[in-house]
């Protein structure tokens, strides 16, 4: 099973099946607090609707008030929080954190952990009992952790590696960007051979190439060759770049088309930008071929259809297309998880590696890359980019360490990962997952996964103190995905509770 982008809507306070999860909200909630918790959840909602608004508009897959943000912001956190003149009346600026975020994982950090306040008690109080609905299935891990501070608020078994699904997009995410930075654009060019008579259309691994984009190729190839004076041409179309089979260990499916460095659309067959969609079984043929119809309509003949060929050596490039920034695919790959992005990305990361692009030269190099940023790698392992193949293995510990690195003011060029989350209640993956009464629509960022008997939910949430908290939940030997979903959800929501 494979997450679509759409799911019916999920109560996860009032779906909730299960006396553990049940009870354990009420615990966290209260039921004389219904009508509070109702009025601050629409509040909550209206202000965040009104942060998506004021954000906007996009610029290189960041909102530009986040860029400016972040680009201002100094290693110590809260130091520019204040106004060049501010108020009177104004508040204090939020106290300076340094960056501590080096020791997430480390012996000394779960030390800390281990001798927690009043207020983590209470949230392991409530954690502990979720975890224990039955709805979890056989195998429940969880991590929290402080952001702002590197520490760990809650762990259980946060080293045991399981299948996390489509939230090793998270992974797979957080190694491109540090690869290859988030201006990265990913190039699809055509070349002519030195007479003008050959042209091949060279694949780059643009999962996201379009028709639009193509017939501007087209253009830009007949204008090079009129000044030429050539009118017929014989079409290659190369797909070299990537190496490895084209296929998914799964096989064909409509969750994902065969990887190649050449496609249009995804390979979609229908006009969807995101979740299952019948698949080409040739994206690179289809593309080449298009192609070569937007070139006869130019006036450029072609012949008879494109062969695969690679470009020659003296060959010379006529028409260049440049991908959205990789921000952006990231964070597409993340609000959708959408899995052909994903499966780019991880190639795109072994090419920057100097890996073959296939499967396993992508596990090398995904995992060179997390390496460097000192998280526990023990037990993972990533078969592919997407989550899709059940030998992909996680701990909770990475992915919330994965998060928390992303949230860390020196390491800006991660930023996108978490801008891509989706938002509760709002966008991809968890738009129907929350409604307007749950109290964590809004304040809930978070990377759904979904396999037969797989749910796992990894993101971060603003809690009722005011921290940014990056959480993992990992289950397995799940039975109903909709009742492990609304635990996973009533996990999430936990976080935003006030403190008793």
């Amino acid at each position: 099973m494979t997450e679509p982008v759409k799911r019916p809507s999920i109560n996860p306070l009032n779906a909730l099946r299960g006396p553990a999860v049940a009870g354990c909200l009420n615990k966290v909630y209260g039921s004389s607090n219904w009508q509070f918790t109702a009025g601050s959840a629409v509040l909550g909602l209206a202000l965040a609707a009104g942060a998506v608004l004021a954000a906007g508009p996009w610029d290189s897959g960041q909102r530009k008030a986040e860029q400016q943000w972040a680009a201002a912001r100094d290693r110590t956190g809260g130091a520019h929080h204040q106004p060049a003149a501010p108020a009177a009346a104004a508040p204090a600026p939020a106290p300076s954190a340094p960056a501590v975020l080096a020791a997430l994982g480390t012996a000394e950090e779960q030390t800390a952990a281990d001798a927690p306040d009043g207020t983590t008690a209470a949230l392991r109080d409530r954690l502990t009992g979720l975890l224990d609905s039955p709805a979890l299935g056989t195998v429940r891990t969880a991590v929290v952790i402080d952001t702002a501070t590197g520490r760990r608020l809650y762990g259980k078994g946060a080293g045991t590696a399981m299948t996390p699904a489509s939230t090793v997009k998270i992974a797979t995410t957080v190694a491109a960007l540090s690869a290859l930075g988030p201006d990265h654009r990913i190039a699809t060019t055509v070349r002519a051979s030195p007479d003008s008579r050959t042209l091949t259309l060279v694949g780059g691994g643009d999962p996201t190439l379009d028709r639009a984009a193509l017939r501007s190729l087209a253009a830009d190839t007949v204008r090079a060759l009129r000044d030429r004076g050539v009118g017929t041409v014989r079409l290659a179309y190369d797909t070299s770049r990537y190496s490895g089979p084209a296929l998914h260990p799964i096989g064909p499916n409509e969750n994902l088309a065969p990887v190649s460095a050449l496609m249009m659309d995804e390979g979609r067959l229908d006009r969807t930008d995101s979740g299952p969609a019948p698949r080409s079984g040739d994206p690179a043929g289809d593309a080449a071929r298009t192609f070569a119809g937007l070139l006869n309509d130019a006036g450029v003949g072609t012949g008879p259809g494109p062969a695969r060929g690679r470009a020659a050596a003296n060959s010379r490039p006529v028409a260049k297309h440049l991908s959205a920034p990789l921000s952006g695919l990231v964070e597409r790959a993340l609000t959708n998880s959408d899995n052909d992005i994903a499966e780019a990305l991880a190639r795109q990361t072994a090419l920057a590696a100097g890996e073959p692009a296939d499967f396993k030269g992508a596990r090398r190099a995904v995992t060179a890359q997390l390496k460097k940023l000192h998280l526990p790698l023990t037990g993972a392992n990533f078969a592919d980019g997407s989550g899709l193949n059940r030998q992909d293995k996680v701990t909770a510990g990475l992915l919330a360490g994965l998060l928390a690195r992303a949230a860390d003011p020196d390491r800006p060029e991660l930023r996108p990962v978490l801008t891509g989350l989706p938002v509760a209640g709002f966008s991809g993956t968890l738009r129907d997952r929350y409604t307007v009464k749950s109290p964590g629509t809004g304040l809930i960022r978070a990377k759904t996964g979904t396999l037969t008997g797989v749910n796992t939910l990894a993101g971060t949430v603003v809690d009722a103190q005011g921290r940014l908290l990056a959480f993992a939940f990992l289950s397995s030997g799940t039975t109903s995905p909709s009742e492990a979903q609304s635990a996973l959800d009533a996990l999430a929501t936990s976080l935003t509770a006030h403190p008793r």
